[in-house]
Protein backbone atom coordinates (compact mmCIF):
# COMPACT_ATOMS: atom_id res chain seq x y z
CA UNK A 1 0.00 0.00 0.00
CA UNK A 2 1.13 3.55 -0.66
CA UNK A 3 2.53 5.50 2.23
CA UNK A 4 0.10 8.13 3.40
CA UNK A 5 -2.98 6.23 2.22
CA UNK A 6 -5.35 5.70 5.13
CA UNK A 7 -7.50 2.59 5.02
CA UNK A 8 -10.09 1.23 7.39
CA UNK A 9 -8.97 -1.52 9.80
CA UNK A 10 -11.10 -4.02 7.89
CA UNK A 11 -9.37 -3.35 4.55
CA UNK A 12 -5.93 -3.12 6.17
CA UNK A 13 -6.41 -6.62 7.57
CA UNK A 14 -7.33 -7.91 4.12
CA UNK A 15 -4.28 -6.29 2.53
CA UNK A 16 -2.01 -7.67 5.24
CA UNK A 17 -3.25 -11.13 4.43
CA UNK A 18 -2.52 -10.64 0.74
CA UNK A 19 1.15 -9.80 1.22
CA UNK A 20 2.03 -13.40 2.05
CA UNK A 21 0.81 -14.50 -1.39
CA UNK A 22 2.81 -11.96 -3.43
CA UNK A 23 5.22 -13.73 -5.82
CA UNK A 24 8.79 -12.48 -5.50
CA UNK A 25 8.89 -11.65 -9.21
CA UNK A 26 5.56 -9.81 -9.38
CA UNK A 27 7.00 -6.29 -9.20
CA UNK A 28 9.43 -6.77 -12.12
CA UNK A 29 7.50 -9.10 -14.40
CA UNK A 30 6.76 -7.73 -17.87
CA UNK A 31 8.29 -4.42 -16.85
CA UNK A 32 9.06 -3.24 -20.37
CA UNK A 33 6.64 -2.62 -23.22
CA UNK A 34 8.30 -4.06 -26.35
CA UNK A 35 7.86 -2.43 -29.75
CA UNK A 36 6.88 -5.85 -31.15
CA UNK A 37 4.61 -8.21 -29.24
CA UNK A 38 3.28 -11.73 -29.72
CA UNK A 39 0.22 -12.93 -27.78
CA UNK A 40 -1.39 -16.33 -27.50
CA UNK A 41 -5.05 -15.78 -28.39
CA UNK A 42 -8.07 -18.07 -28.59
CA UNK A 43 -8.77 -19.48 -32.05
CA UNK A 44 -11.71 -21.84 -31.51
CA UNK A 45 -15.21 -20.61 -32.23
CA UNK A 46 -16.08 -17.50 -30.24
CA UNK A 47 -19.59 -17.42 -28.78
CA UNK A 48 -22.15 -14.62 -28.67
CA UNK A 49 -21.79 -14.64 -24.90
CA UNK A 50 -18.54 -14.16 -23.07
CA UNK A 51 -16.75 -17.17 -21.61
CA UNK A 52 -13.78 -17.78 -19.35
CA UNK A 53 -10.76 -19.17 -21.17
CA UNK A 54 -8.07 -18.99 -18.48
CA UNK A 55 -8.00 -22.80 -18.42
CA UNK A 56 -8.49 -23.41 -22.12
CA UNK A 57 -6.84 -26.31 -23.96
CA UNK A 58 -3.49 -24.98 -25.31
CA UNK A 59 -4.30 -26.43 -28.73
CA UNK A 60 -7.02 -23.78 -29.01
CA UNK A 61 -4.48 -20.95 -28.68
CA UNK A 62 -2.53 -19.37 -31.52
CA UNK A 63 0.10 -16.64 -31.77
CA UNK A 64 -0.92 -13.14 -32.90
CA UNK A 65 1.79 -10.66 -33.91
CA UNK A 66 1.48 -6.97 -33.12
CA UNK A 67 3.52 -3.76 -33.32
CA UNK A 68 3.35 -0.86 -30.89
CA UNK A 69 1.42 2.25 -31.91
CA UNK A 70 1.09 4.12 -28.59
CA UNK A 71 3.16 4.20 -25.42
CA UNK A 72 3.46 6.31 -22.29
CA UNK A 73 5.73 5.16 -19.47
CA UNK A 74 5.03 8.30 -17.41
CA UNK A 75 8.50 9.72 -17.04
CA UNK A 76 6.88 13.17 -16.96
CA UNK A 77 3.56 14.77 -16.02
CA UNK A 78 0.78 13.24 -18.17
CA UNK A 79 -0.56 16.65 -19.27
CA UNK A 80 2.83 17.90 -20.45
CA UNK A 81 3.10 16.24 -23.85
CA UNK A 82 -0.44 16.39 -25.23
CA UNK A 83 -1.23 12.65 -25.21
CA UNK A 84 -3.92 12.96 -22.55
CA UNK A 85 -6.90 15.18 -21.71
CA UNK A 86 -8.09 15.53 -18.07
CA UNK A 87 -11.83 15.37 -18.86
CA UNK A 88 -14.46 13.61 -20.96
CA UNK A 89 -14.71 15.28 -24.35
CA UNK A 90 -17.44 13.06 -25.77
CA UNK A 91 -18.91 13.72 -29.21
CA UNK A 92 -20.11 17.29 -28.67
CA UNK A 93 -18.09 20.26 -29.92
CA UNK A 94 -17.95 22.55 -26.88
CA UNK A 95 -16.08 25.83 -26.56
CA UNK A 96 -12.80 25.00 -24.84
CA UNK A 97 -13.62 27.26 -21.89
CA UNK A 98 -16.64 25.10 -20.96
CA UNK A 99 -14.36 22.15 -20.25
CA UNK A 100 -12.46 24.17 -17.66
CA UNK A 101 -15.19 25.99 -15.77
CA UNK A 102 -18.79 27.07 -15.39
CA UNK A 103 -22.00 25.19 -14.49
CA UNK A 104 -21.92 22.92 -17.57
CA UNK A 105 -18.32 21.84 -16.97
CA UNK A 106 -19.53 19.37 -14.34
CA UNK A 107 -20.95 17.22 -17.16
CA UNK A 108 -17.44 16.58 -18.46
CA UNK A 109 -15.90 16.05 -15.01
CA UNK A 110 -17.96 13.18 -13.59
CA UNK A 111 -20.74 10.71 -14.45
CA UNK A 112 -23.50 11.72 -12.08
CA UNK A 113 -25.76 8.85 -13.15
CA UNK A 114 -23.29 6.39 -11.63
CA UNK A 115 -23.60 8.03 -8.23
CA UNK A 116 -19.98 9.19 -8.36
CA UNK A 117 -18.94 11.43 -5.48
CA UNK A 118 -15.77 12.89 -6.95
CA UNK A 119 -15.12 15.58 -9.51
CA UNK A 120 -12.17 15.29 -11.87
CA UNK A 121 -9.81 18.24 -11.62
CA UNK A 122 -6.55 19.45 -13.12
CA UNK A 123 -4.46 22.57 -12.46
CA UNK A 124 -6.44 24.66 -14.98
CA UNK A 125 -9.92 23.70 -13.77
CA UNK A 126 -11.88 26.41 -11.94
CA UNK A 127 -15.29 24.84 -11.44
CA UNK A 128 -17.63 27.65 -10.35
CA UNK A 129 -14.79 29.89 -9.19
CA UNK A 130 -13.53 32.92 -11.10
CA UNK A 131 -10.03 31.54 -11.67
CA UNK A 132 -8.22 28.21 -11.88
CA UNK A 133 -8.03 26.40 -8.53
CA UNK A 134 -4.60 24.85 -9.19
CA UNK A 135 -5.64 21.36 -8.07
CA UNK A 136 -3.42 18.62 -9.48
CA UNK A 137 -4.45 14.97 -8.91
CA UNK A 138 -1.48 13.63 -10.91
CA UNK A 139 1.95 12.78 -9.46
CA UNK A 140 4.93 11.16 -11.21
CA UNK A 141 7.59 9.41 -9.16
CA UNK A 142 10.29 7.14 -10.58
CA UNK A 143 8.39 6.52 -13.80
CA UNK A 144 5.10 5.71 -12.07
CA UNK A 145 2.01 7.88 -12.42
CA UNK A 146 -0.34 8.19 -9.45
CA UNK A 147 -3.88 9.42 -9.93
CA UNK A 148 -4.76 10.69 -6.46
CA UNK A 149 -8.26 10.98 -5.05
CA UNK A 150 -8.50 13.07 -1.90
CA UNK A 151 -11.04 14.87 0.25
CA UNK A 152 -12.16 18.18 -1.26
CA UNK A 153 -10.81 21.14 0.74
CA UNK A 154 -13.82 22.55 2.67
CA UNK A 155 -13.27 26.05 1.30
CA UNK A 156 -13.58 24.70 -2.29
CA UNK A 157 -16.69 22.57 -1.82
CA UNK A 158 -19.06 25.17 -3.27
CA UNK A 159 -16.83 25.82 -6.29
CA UNK A 160 -16.64 22.07 -6.95
CA UNK A 161 -20.37 21.34 -6.93
CA UNK A 162 -20.30 20.04 -3.32
CA UNK A 163 -18.46 16.85 -4.27
CA UNK A 164 -16.71 15.30 -1.24
CA UNK A 165 -13.71 14.12 -3.31
CA UNK A 166 -11.45 15.42 -6.05
CA UNK A 167 -9.71 12.99 -8.38
CA UNK A 168 -8.35 12.62 -11.91
CA UNK A 169 -9.19 11.20 -15.32
CA UNK A 170 -7.05 10.86 -18.45
CA UNK A 171 -8.38 10.19 -21.96
CA UNK A 172 -6.71 9.88 -25.38
CA UNK A 173 -9.68 10.94 -27.49
CA UNK A 174 -7.88 14.02 -28.84
CA UNK A 175 -4.56 12.25 -29.53
CA UNK A 176 -5.08 8.54 -30.18
CA UNK A 177 -7.82 6.16 -31.24
CA UNK A 178 -7.57 2.82 -32.99
CA UNK A 179 -9.75 0.13 -34.51
CA UNK A 180 -8.55 -3.36 -33.58
CA UNK A 181 -5.35 -4.18 -31.73
CA UNK A 182 -4.16 -4.76 -28.19
CA UNK A 183 -4.51 -2.19 -25.39
CA UNK A 184 -2.75 -2.61 -22.06
CA UNK A 185 -2.19 -0.95 -18.69
CA UNK A 186 0.37 -1.96 -16.08
CA UNK A 187 -0.91 -0.88 -12.68
CA UNK A 188 -1.77 -1.58 -9.09
CA UNK A 189 -5.47 -1.59 -8.17
CA UNK A 190 -6.26 0.55 -5.10
CA UNK A 191 -8.83 -0.54 -2.53
CA UNK A 192 -11.17 0.96 0.06
CA UNK A 193 -14.85 1.77 0.49
CA UNK A 194 -16.02 3.88 -2.45
CA UNK A 195 -12.83 3.29 -4.48
CA UNK A 196 -13.42 2.59 -8.20
CA UNK A 197 -10.34 2.57 -10.47
CA UNK A 198 -10.71 1.70 -14.15
CA UNK A 199 -8.99 1.38 -17.53
CA UNK A 200 -11.56 1.34 -20.34
CA UNK A 201 -12.39 2.32 -23.91
CA UNK A 202 -15.13 4.20 -25.74
CA UNK A 203 -15.94 4.80 -29.41
CA UNK A 204 -14.25 7.84 -30.86
CA UNK A 205 -17.52 9.10 -32.38
CA UNK A 206 -18.79 9.90 -28.88
CA UNK A 207 -21.57 7.32 -28.85
CA UNK A 208 -22.32 4.89 -26.03
CA UNK A 209 -22.22 1.93 -25.97
CA UNK A 210 -20.02 0.24 -27.22
CA UNK A 211 -17.70 0.13 -24.23
CA UNK A 212 -14.80 -2.14 -23.32
CA UNK A 213 -13.90 -2.24 -19.62
CA UNK A 214 -10.39 -3.67 -19.65
CA UNK A 215 -10.08 -3.45 -15.87
CA UNK A 216 -12.31 -2.18 -13.08
CA UNK A 217 -11.53 -2.61 -9.40
CA UNK A 218 -14.12 -3.26 -6.70
CA UNK A 219 -12.67 -1.21 -3.85
CA UNK A 220 -14.44 -3.12 -1.08
CA UNK A 221 -13.17 -6.45 -2.42
CA UNK A 222 -9.35 -6.41 -2.54
CA UNK A 223 -7.93 -8.70 -5.21
CA UNK A 224 -11.14 -8.62 -7.28
CA UNK A 225 -11.13 -7.07 -10.77
CA UNK A 226 -13.75 -7.05 -13.51
CA UNK A 227 -13.43 -7.24 -17.32
CA UNK A 228 -16.63 -6.47 -19.26
CA UNK A 229 -18.00 -5.81 -22.76
CA UNK A 230 -21.07 -3.56 -23.23
CA UNK A 231 -23.17 -3.16 -26.41
CA UNK A 232 -26.65 -2.19 -27.63
CA UNK A 233 -29.15 -4.32 -29.54
CA UNK A 234 -30.26 -2.08 -32.46
CA UNK A 235 -33.76 -3.58 -32.77
CA UNK A 236 -34.70 -3.11 -29.11
CA UNK A 237 -32.12 -0.51 -27.97
CA UNK A 238 -31.50 -2.77 -24.99
CA UNK A 239 -28.01 -2.49 -23.50
CA UNK A 240 -26.27 -5.83 -22.89
CA UNK A 241 -23.24 -6.43 -20.67
CA UNK A 242 -21.15 -9.57 -20.39
CA UNK A 243 -18.01 -10.07 -18.33
CA UNK A 244 -16.33 -11.79 -15.41
CA UNK A 245 -14.66 -11.12 -12.09
CA UNK A 246 -11.09 -12.39 -11.69
CA UNK A 247 -9.08 -12.92 -8.53
CA UNK A 248 -5.61 -11.38 -8.42
CA UNK A 249 -4.75 -11.61 -4.70
CA UNK A 250 -1.80 -9.19 -4.78
CA UNK A 251 -3.37 -6.66 -7.18
CA UNK A 252 -3.27 -3.83 -4.62
CA UNK A 253 0.41 -4.24 -3.79
CA UNK A 254 2.03 -5.47 -7.02
CA UNK A 255 1.99 -4.29 -10.61
CA UNK A 256 0.25 -6.49 -13.18
CA UNK A 257 -0.62 -6.11 -16.85
CA UNK A 258 -4.31 -5.87 -17.79
CA UNK A 259 -5.13 -5.86 -21.49
CA UNK A 260 -7.65 -6.50 -24.25
CA UNK A 261 -7.14 -7.79 -27.79
CA UNK A 262 -9.81 -6.59 -30.24
CA UNK A 263 -9.87 -8.39 -33.60
CA UNK A 264 -12.44 -8.60 -36.39
CA UNK A 265 -14.23 -11.55 -34.84
CA UNK A 266 -13.56 -11.49 -31.08
CA UNK A 267 -12.57 -9.50 -28.01
CA UNK A 268 -10.12 -11.26 -25.70
CA UNK A 269 -9.17 -10.10 -22.20
CA UNK A 270 -5.71 -10.73 -20.72
CA UNK A 271 -4.05 -10.68 -17.30
CA UNK A 272 -0.24 -10.62 -17.47
CA UNK A 273 -0.62 -11.32 -21.21
CA UNK A 274 -2.43 -14.60 -20.64
CA UNK A 275 -5.98 -14.85 -22.09
CA UNK A 276 -8.67 -15.14 -19.41
CA UNK A 277 -11.97 -14.53 -21.24
CA UNK A 278 -13.35 -13.78 -24.69
CA UNK A 279 -16.52 -12.95 -26.60
CA UNK A 280 -17.56 -12.76 -30.24
CA UNK A 281 -17.45 -9.08 -31.25
CA UNK A 282 -20.97 -7.76 -30.65
CA UNK A 283 -22.89 -5.46 -32.95
CA UNK A 284 -21.86 -1.81 -32.96
CA UNK A 285 -18.07 -2.11 -32.62
CA UNK A 286 -17.51 -0.24 -35.88
CA UNK A 287 -15.48 2.83 -34.94
CA UNK A 288 -11.99 3.36 -33.53
CA UNK A 289 -11.87 3.50 -29.74
CA UNK A 290 -9.86 5.67 -27.35
CA UNK A 291 -8.48 4.86 -23.91
CA UNK A 292 -9.55 6.19 -20.50
CA UNK A 293 -7.90 5.88 -17.08
CA UNK A 294 -9.75 7.21 -14.06
CA UNK A 295 -10.20 6.88 -10.32
CA UNK A 296 -13.83 7.41 -9.38
CA UNK A 297 -15.13 7.57 -5.82
CA UNK A 298 -18.54 6.07 -5.06
CA UNK A 299 -21.01 4.12 -7.16
CA UNK A 300 -24.73 3.41 -7.06
CA UNK A 301 -24.73 0.48 -9.44
CA UNK A 302 -21.30 -1.11 -9.62
CA UNK A 303 -21.24 -3.74 -6.88
CA UNK A 304 -18.38 -3.98 -4.44
CA UNK A 305 -17.52 -0.27 -4.60
CA UNK A 306 -20.08 1.30 -2.28
CA UNK A 307 -20.64 4.94 -1.46
CA UNK A 308 -18.25 7.27 0.29
CA UNK A 309 -18.59 7.00 4.07
CA UNK A 310 -16.56 7.28 7.25
CA UNK A 311 -14.41 4.27 6.32
CA UNK A 312 -13.41 5.70 2.93
CA UNK A 313 -9.70 6.57 2.75
CA UNK A 314 -9.01 10.30 2.89
CA UNK A 315 -6.51 9.78 0.08
CA UNK A 316 -6.20 6.98 -2.50
CA UNK A 317 -3.54 6.46 -5.18
CA UNK A 318 -4.10 4.59 -8.44
CA UNK A 319 -0.55 3.73 -9.55
CA UNK A 320 0.14 3.26 -13.27
CA UNK A 321 3.53 2.19 -14.59
CA UNK A 322 2.66 2.46 -18.28
CA UNK A 323 -0.07 2.36 -20.93
CA UNK A 324 0.56 0.90 -24.39
CA UNK A 325 -1.38 0.04 -27.54
CA UNK A 326 -0.48 -2.28 -30.40
CA UNK A 327 -1.90 -2.91 -33.87
CA UNK A 328 -2.21 -6.24 -35.67
CA UNK A 329 0.65 -6.77 -38.07
CA UNK A 330 -0.59 -6.09 -41.63
CA UNK A 331 0.34 -9.47 -43.09
CA UNK A 332 0.06 -12.61 -41.02
CA UNK A 333 -2.02 -15.80 -40.97
CA UNK A 334 -5.41 -15.19 -39.36
CA UNK A 335 -4.69 -17.78 -36.68
CA UNK A 336 -7.73 -16.87 -34.61
CA UNK A 337 -9.83 -18.92 -37.03
CA UNK A 338 -9.04 -22.62 -37.37
CA UNK A 339 -8.29 -23.85 -40.87
CA UNK A 340 -8.16 -20.43 -42.49
CA UNK A 341 -5.54 -19.42 -45.06
CA UNK A 342 -3.19 -16.48 -44.50
CA UNK A 343 -4.98 -13.19 -45.14
CA UNK A 344 -4.24 -9.52 -44.77
CA UNK A 345 -5.34 -8.36 -41.33
CA UNK A 346 -7.87 -5.54 -41.49
CA UNK A 347 -6.47 -2.28 -40.16
CA UNK A 348 -9.43 -0.07 -41.04
CA UNK A 349 -10.19 2.90 -38.86
CA UNK A 350 -8.17 5.81 -37.52
CA UNK A 351 -4.85 5.26 -35.84
CA UNK A 352 -3.39 8.62 -34.99
CA UNK A 353 -0.97 7.46 -32.31
CA UNK A 354 2.70 8.26 -32.38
Amino acid sequence: MIEGTALSPKVLALIGGLAAFTPAFAQDRLQDAPTELSLLATRDAADEKCRRVDKIDPTNLASVSLHRTFHDDFDEHPLKHGLWLPYYSGGAAWPLAQYFGGPRSQLKRQTKYNGEQQIYVDPHYRGLALRALGLDPFRVRNGVLSIIASRTPPELQAALFDNPYISGILTTQASFSQKYGYFEIRSKIPVGTGVWPAFWMLANDGGWPPEIDVMEGRGQQPGDLVMTTHWRIPETQKIISCGFDFRQPDAAIAFHDYGVLWTQDRIIYFIDRKPVSDIKVPVGFDDPMYMIINLAMGSKWFGGVGVVDGETPRMVEFQIDRVSAYQLDPYQPDKTQQGSAPIKASLTGDNNGR
